[in-house]
């Protein structure tokens, strides 16, 4: 089963989103990075109708000079929605994007069906802090993504899903500038999100590898006691990238959405 590629004009922005499958909509927003691709969503290809926007940009998305911060996002998704048509789609987030779907879900909550949250980022909890960017140099990165490095290894120059040296760097820098965008205003996180969380009105999964270096998985039971129908999925042995590292995490995200 191939990806389709859609486009949509969102506020002047042309964002392209790559759709695969059918059954009930689910839309999958990605982290920080494109370079793990979207290959996983083929794992739900067979009950639901899952979309798979770029953000403004990020990947084959054009630029959108004028986010400046989380918020901006917010109100981008929800006006995504409303132009590809999706009524009341699950919704999905993995780090960055799981940040970015709890704040959608804490404003616009009966917007959507189920919730999934794998290893969100957003919360700056002070007992559980995220790593230090600043202090992983690119050789070590790999390494805080997946427990498993050569899954990991497969995304980066040399690895089997990769693209050509230029391509991955002009990426990474293309990318590196839209992400200052959306952190511009309070980095990688919201003072107030741990004070939202209570307004998410979904049914929710929190989904973690339990040696996730990137964000640690002791942040799960915060994040589960403050929504309130929310349930943890721990994944054994697996980092940043459990749906890459462990496919039938994959599984257990669609059998959660499917009830």
């Amino acid at each position: 089963m191939d990806f389709e590629t859609l486009t949509q004009d969102i506020d002047g922005v042309s964002v392209v989103v790559k759709a695969i499958g059918s059954g009930p909509a689910v839309l999958a927003l990605h982290g920080a990075a494109t370079l793990e691709g979207h290959a996983w969503a083929r794992g739900l290809a067979d009950r639901f109708r899952v979309y798979l926007p770029f953000h403004p940009g990020f990947g084959e998305s054009a630029d959108a000079p004028h986010i400046t911060g989380m918020q901006d996002m917010v109100v981008h998704n929800l006006r995504l929605v409303e132009a590809l048509g999706l009524g009341r789609p699950h919704l999905v987030g993995h780090s960055l994007g799981g940040w970015m779907a709890a704040e959608m879900a804490a404003v616009a909550g009966e917007r959507f069906a189920r919730l999934v949250l794998n290893a969100p980022a957003g919360l700056n909890h002070p007992d559980h802090p995220a790593a230090d960017m600043a202090t992983i140099g690119p050789e070590a990165l790999p390494g805080y993504l997946a427990h498993d490095v050569d899954v990991a290894l497969r995304y980066f120059p040399g690895g089997a899903e990769c693209p050509p040296l230029d391509e991955f760097l002009a990426a990474r820098e293309k990318e590196g500038g839209a992400l200052g965008n959306i952190l511009k205003v309070h980095g990688m996180g919201h003072p107030n999100l741990g004070r939202w969380l209570s307004r998410i009105p979904n049914e929710t999964l929190v989904v973690w590898g339990d040696r996730d270096r990137m964000m640690p998985a002791s942040q799960a039971p915060v994040w589960a006691e403050r929504i309130p129908s929310a349930r943890t999925l721990i994944v054994a042995n697996a980092g940043h990238f459990s749906m890459q590292e462990d496919p039938r995490v994959v599984t257990s995200i669609g059998d959660f959405l499917a009830g």
